[in-house]
């Protein structure tokens, strides 16, 4: 029986491995400046294919980015989400690293770009799926503008981001300022990726990847 990403159960293993090579170009064009690319030509427009027929829902104020404080643990409430944050480097590509498959609950945070709640855009990577189950991030391409993401920092805050987009970007034709870059100078924004699209059972591979986007509108529990 296949599952919503067009796949098989068992072989989700191999083909995030393969997926993740997708986000070599834009920190090849970038590196550690990544979080620093010009804002998005394209806006805080939702740009996915799940996402087409979505009602548009007013959306808050972005709040004031805080200082850098280490992520320690994301919350999707929608998704029912409580996932514990590591930080992750480079990968012998050049793509962000993600976190080891024997632990598919847990979040990398890419630790040379910007702390969740910071002025820039912070990468949080997790995967789908493993051989077995679905992972951390199975279901974030339901997520919807003006849902919320929670994360609990290491100074004591809790960082309240609002979802303003979600997006599929093919594999083929990857956008790569769509997924790194800020949308808005100066404010505190947060990236949650994972593979996306349909599974390409003649490479054993995803076809995209899934981008959700989010700013900071606000701290509390």
């Amino acid at each position: 029986m296949s599952d919503e990403h067009g796949r098989s159960p068992g072989t989700g293993r191999l083909t995030t491995c393969l997926a993740w090579a997708v986000l070599l170009l834009g920190l090849w064009l970038w590196g550690r400046g990544v979080t620093d690319v010009p804002e998005s030509p394209a806006g805080p427009t939702t740009g996915d294919v799940a996402g087409l027929g979505r009602e548009r829902v007013p959306l808050p104020p972005a709040a004031k980015p805080l200082g850098a404080a280490l992520p320690l643990r994301v919350d999707i409430p929608q998704l029912g989400v409580q996932a514990p944050v590591v930080a992750r480097g480079l990968d012998g590509r050049g793509a962000v690293d993600p976190p080891p498959f024997d632990q598919p609950g847990v979040v990398g945070w890419y630790r040379s770009g910007t702390t969740p709640g910071a002025a820039g855009a912070a990468l949080m990577v997790g995967h789908v799926d493993t051989e077995t189950r679905p992972a951390v991030f199975y279901k974030i391409s339901t997520l919807k503008p003006g849902e919320t993401v929670r994360v609990v920092r290491a100074d004591g805050k809790v960082a309240h981001f609002t979802i303003d987009d979600v997006r599929v970007l093919p594999r083929d034709d990857f956008d790569a300022g769509a997924a790194y870059g800020p949308r808005t100078p100066g404010r505190a924004e947060l990236r949650l990726i994972t593979c996306g699209g349909t599974f390409d059972r003649t490479s054993r591979s995803y076809t995209a990847n899934v981008v959700v986007s989010a700013y900071l509108t606000g701290t509390g529990p």
